[in-house]
């Protein structure tokens, strides 16, 4: 008697990941548009109106920490970032998913990390203003808290594949006996 295994497809979980990468990477694409705007301000006041605005430089900063630390979740969501994945597809199918697992741990740990401090910094600089803008000085800890969370839970997410796959091999080769 052969036994099928019937894939339901992605849960509502998974669909609501889904749409928040799709918002990160929507966020990091107008914070991408809105630095050329910014920094083609700053050249044109610059040098044809001769009357460099201020606020370009910490805007332009927000801007380019937004696209990338969002930019940075969505790769982690959608397995797109840097690894090693020639060493990867030379592993036995039982190291590959250690392998997986481990590698979206650290990530997760380094994401938590990183939206833990940003969002300290944050906060601590919220009362200083930053020179040249009406922003607090401590703004650009804003998207990389936010994306370091996006990490976190877009790793943790790959994590509980990797295991929920392999639980789903094992299963599979006992079946097979």
């Amino acid at each position: 008697m052969t036994e099928t295994t019937i894939s339901t497809g992605p849960g509502p979980g998974q669909h609501l990941l889904d749409r928040i990468a799709d918002i990160a990477i929507h966020v990091a694409v107008a914070a991408l548009l809105g630095l050329v705007v910014v920094q083609g301000w700053q050249v044109f006041a610059r040098y044809v109106i001769n009357d460099s605005p201020s606020w370009t430089e910490p805007v332009t900063l927000l801007l380019l920490a937004t696209a990338m630390s969002l930019g940075a979740a969505c790769g982690v969501h959608t397995n797109r970032h840097f690894g090693f994945f020639l060493l990867h597809a030379y592993m036995g199918a039982g190291l590959r998913r250690v392998v997986d697992v481990f590698t979206q741990l650290v990530v997760a740990v380094l994401g938590g990390f990183i939206a833990f401090w940003s969002a300290d910094l944050l906060l601590d600089g919220m009362d200083i203003k930053t020179a040249g803008a009406n922003l607090p000085q401590s703004i650009n800890y804003l998207p990389l808290a936010v994306g370091g969370a996006l990490m976190l839970l877009f790793a943790l997410n790959r994590a509980w594949k990797a295991l929920h796959a392999a639980a789903a091999d094992a299963d599979d080769a006992e079946g097979d006996r």
